[in-house]
Order: structure tokens, then C-alpha cells, then sequence
């Protein structure tokens, strides 16, 4: 891979450390919606044992994992791209001798490497003394975990392109972004495990890319899957990377070409 992308990836970090006061805060904020959370779902077990294949200690640890891998795969590259093509600035970038879409990608990976060293792993650690979260013993698990987070990380960004660059068709796409958004978090199992969606949900959930983005990982870390199961779905995180691949190619051939007549 071109060294010029590895850069993007070091000029990003560089910048969100420039303010990393504000992810000190966003620590305190992930926190907050953990405990919140946890007592939510305290409160709904009651004094049952297990609901929809979850234990109290599998929910809790699901709680804060899910979160925690939120704040590595997250980024507005959405917002980004759509606020670029608004401004004009995307026809400048596309005369570069870099692609595009790759330079977006690289920037959103150094964010999200800001966020796992700076975000994720002391918020993690907080979210176990505040709370009753166990951790995997299984080095394989944590292996396979950090696998898993990465494509979380790869399958929302492809969306975050998906979105912004329906900036190319659309006058405004503010709310399609923050459909997309919404989406994402209530569809990909942060607010509610997927485990807890009636049948037809789960069954119409199987062809949705969301619950690769967190339910899956997060399954995974939790000790519910199996062996089995576990490459299974990681291998529905890749299947989903690569069938994602294909509308955003498409997408942007599209859109430079409209680029260019609306320039001609």
C-alpha cells in the first residue's frame, strides 16, 4: 500500500490527540450510558436467572463491550465526505495522485486507533471496577474479539461512504445520515441485544449488515457463541465487507461522473 496512506492515518491520530481532552470526557459520558444500562437491565431480570440466552453477568458484560467497541469503530466520515462535496473541496482531492475513498478509510482507521488506545481500553478497564463485567480468560477469544471489532470497523465505515456520498444525488442528506445512524446503533444490538428481537426480526435481521457491526463481536467476547459458531460469524463480518464493496464502487463511479458534467 501506498506510505501516503499510512500518513493520513498518523496526521489523524496526531489531530485527535490535539483534543483529546474531549474523548477524557467521552470516557465519563460511555460510562455513564454503561451504568445507566446496567441497572436498566438489573431492574428487568429481576430475579430471573437468564432472559433470551442471557445471563445477569453475560448482559452486563455485553453492556459495556458493546459500548466500548462503539467508541473504536465510530466516526462521522459520513458527515465528512457529504460536507466535501457540498463545499466543493472533493473535486480538488479526486485530481490527487491518492484514491479518495482509500484516504477517507485510512483517516477513519487513525481515529479509530485513537479511540481504542485513548477511549476504549481506559474506559473498558473503568467499566470493570464499576461494574460486575468479566472478562474472557481465552487469549484466542480476545484474538478473535479484536478480529471481529475490526470488520465492525470496516462495515461502518463502508455505510459511513455509502451515506455521505449520497451527497452526489440529494440537495441535503442531514437526514438520511442521521437515520443511518439510528439505525445502526438500535439495529446492530448496542440498545437491545439482537437475542431479544421477536423471531421475524432476528430472521429479517440475517439480511441486514447491522448485526455484524456490534451484536455478533460482542456475542462473541460474551462466551455465548461456540467454536463453530464463532467462525461463522466471522465470517459473515467478511461476507458482508466484501458485498459492501461493490454498491460503493459503483456509487462513486457514478458520482464522478456527475462530478464531472456539473463542472463541465
Amino acid at each position: 500500500m501506498n506510505a501516503a496512506y499510512f500518513e493520513f492515518i498518523r496526521i489523524r491520530f496526531l489531530t485527535m490527540l490535539a483534543y483529546r481532552v474531549n474523548y477524557y470526557s467521552g470516557i465519563i459520558v460511555y460510562a455513564i450510558n454503561i451504568g445507566a444500562y446496567y441497572f436498566l437491565w438489573k431492574a428487568i431480570y429481576g430475579d430471573a436467572g437468564t432472559l433470551a440466552g442471557f445471563t445477569v453477568e453475560q448482559m452486563t458484560t455485553y453492556v459495556a463491550v458493546s459500548w466500548m467497541a462503539r467508541a473504536f469503530y465510530f466516526n462521522n466520515l459520513d458527515r465528512e465526505i457529504s460536507n466535501e462535496i457540498r463545499d466543493g473541496s472533493v473535486a480538488v482531492q479526486m485530481t490527487r495522485p491518492i484514491n479518495y475513498l482509500m484516504v477517507k478509510m485510512m483517516q477513519g482507521f487513525g481515529e479509530g486507533v485513537f479511540r481504542l488506545l485513548l477511549f476504549m481500553v481506559p474506559g473498558m478497564i473503568l467499566a470493570t471496577l464499576l461494574f460486575h463485567v468479566t472478562l474472557p480468560t481465552d487469549p484466542m477469544r480476545w484474538i478473535v474479539f479484536f478480529v471481529m471489532i475490526w470488520f465492525s470497523f470496516l462495515i461502518n465505515t463502508q455505510l459511513n461512504i455509502l451515506t455521505g456520498l449520497f451527497a452526489f444525488f440529494v440537495e441535503n442528506n442531514e437526514g438520511l445520515m442521521r437515520m443511518k445512524r439510528v439505525l445502526v446503533d438500535l439495529l446492530s444490538g448496542v440498545v437491545v441485544p439482537i437475542a431479544f428481537f421477536p423471531a421475524w426480526g432476528r430472521a429479517f435481521m440475517d439480511w441486514l449488515p447491522f448485526q455484524a457491526i456490534t451484536y455478533l463481536p460482542s456475542s462473541v467476547f460474551t462466551g455465548r457463541t461456540s467454536d463453530a459458531e464463532t467462525w461463522h460469524a466471522l465470517l459473515i463480518q467478511i461476507g458482508w465487507f466484501a458485498v459492501l464493496v461493490v454498491p460503493i464502487v459503483l456509487m462513486w463511479r457514478s458520482a464522478r461522473r456527475r462530478l464531472f458534467v456539473q463542472g463541465g
